[in-house]
């Protein structure tokens, strides 16, 4: 089977700032991470790999450094890595960057599944994997918590919703996006890691894909973050103590007193 993993390189949100007079993030110093749905995803794709023959490549859309993050894909097991990185991509939003991501997967050719993860963390808007497939004209499974079947031309998966799950049959090929309970990722060998030092990561620029030079970037994006903020800290809570009476009493009167109701 051939087999598509979208990464993600995004900041450590342990780590992550706000400029207060520009409402941006400050990424100066800041250390990035594989995003954590997308090593569910990676992990996913090699055991589809493992259970069904094929291979995996990995595909990330960043800055150089993002170079990454593929070569950690490697060493658990992703047998490819391509990096779409170009200046004329900084900026994009989530449609752009299906865009990109799209021309990339048409570049590389025939696949069976496109694995993603749900949502990236410092976005938190899951749409660039339905972006793919809808622009691919593919079918997509999204919240996907299992992988139950894949048989020639379909594959059977759990898909997580409101109450519950609901169990999805889809032609091949498709696109999933996975959840944090799919599998556990596996740790790096001493031989992937040795491996994924010397792999040959795949170098694409925006002249390398047949893309619209006005639907990439920035300049290509329909949306845009207009402010990041901070939420307000909370205020400290009331503890009160007594009997039931006493405690009743003192709850009601500074209610009054902090104007929550009024008659």
């Amino acid at each position: 089977m051939n087999l598509i993993v979208c990464l993600k390189q995004v900041p450590d949100t342990n780590e992550v700032k706000i400029d207060p007079k520009t409402n941006t993030l400050i990424r100066e110093g800041v250390s990035c991470i594989l995003n954590p749905f997308d090593a569910y995803a990676l992990e996913e794709a090699v055991r589809v790999k493992e259970k069904y023959g094929g291979k995996v490549i990995a595909l990330t859309m960043g800055p150089p450094q993002a170079e990454q993050i593929l070569r950690d894909a490697i060493a658990v097991g992703a047998d490819e890595a391509i990096l779409l990185t170009d200046r004329a991509f900084a900026g994009a939003d989530t449609w752009a960057t299906s865009y990109t991501l799209t021309h990339a997967i048409r570049k590389i050719g025939a696949f069976d599944i496109i694995f993603c993860g749900k949502q990236a963390i410092d976005g938190d808007t899951a749409q660039v994997g339905p972006g793919i497939a809808g622009q691919l004209d593919i079918p997509q499974i999204i919240f996907v918590r299992a992988i139950r079947e894949i048989a020639p031309g379909r594959i059977v998966a759990e898909r997580m919703v409101e109450d519950g799950y609901e169990v999805v049959e889809s032609s091949l090929p498709c696109l999933i996006s996975v959840v944090k309970g799919i599998n556990e990722p596996r740790m790096p060998s001493l031989r992937g890691i040795m491996t994924a030092k010397k792999a040959q990561i795949t170098v694409w620029g925006s002249k390398d894909l047949d893309v619209d030079p006005a639907c990439i970037g920035l300049k290509g994006s329909p949306t845009y973050v207009k402010r990041i903020f901070m939420p307000p800290p909370r205020s400290g809570g009331k503890k009160f103590q007594g009997d039931t009476t006493q405690v009743v009493d003192a709850f009601f009167q500074a209610i009054r007193e902090d104007q929550l109701f009024t008659t």
